[in-house]
């Protein structure tokens, strides 16, 4: 009989995991609303950076290094998102605009089985983020976190934009 080894272990900071659980949080706070890879990769960093778009007291320390989180956090949304789409917690909308994502009706059961502290503060900064950037157009959205971050802003809003390197 052949000897099966253990599975490697699963890493969960910047996991597809962890990153997935994020987005389908702010894809449930966003509800009905449904957003498209860019905003989510936005989204992804504002939600644990709150303090970076003017918002309540980040979760995660304001590091120097985060400047180049977006650069690669991009990809690790997408698979993130397909992820999440396996497990039926996140729909995928494909219309004349693209595609876009909307939490699906699995997801608040999934979101309100979170109940530890940082959870709960991460479906509140959520919550804010949404209410506050989710409805500012592509060029609003940038603008506003240009105003906190000019640094990394501008080349990110050039990877995200029509035509950029996707």
């Amino acid at each position: 009989m052949e000897e099966v080894s253990p599975a490697a272990p699963v890493g969960l900071f910047n996991s597809a995991l962890e990153t997935g659980t994020r987005a389908v949080i702010v894809l449930e706070a966003a509800y009905p609303r449904a957003l498209d890879l860019a905003r989510l990769t936005w989204f992804d960093h504002l939600v644990v950076h709150t303090a970076d778009a003017g918002g309540p007291p980040s979760l995660h320390p304001s590091l120097p290094e985060r400047t180049g989180e977006l650069l690669v956090r991009r990809r690790l949304v997408e698979e993130s998102l397909t992820l999440m789409r396996r497990v039926h917690l996140v729909d995928a909308i494909a219309d004349e605009n693209g595609v876009e994502f909307r939490a699906s009706d699995e997801a608040p059961a999934f979101v309100g089985l979170m109940r530890t502290d940082y959870a709960q503060a991460l479906k509140e900064r959520a919550a804010w983020l949404v209410a506050e950037l989710a409805d500012l157009t592509q060029e609003e959205l940038a603008a506003r976190i240009e105003e906190r971050l000019d640094r990394w802003s501008m080349e990110f809003k050039s990877e995200s934009a029509p035509g950029g390197n996707d």
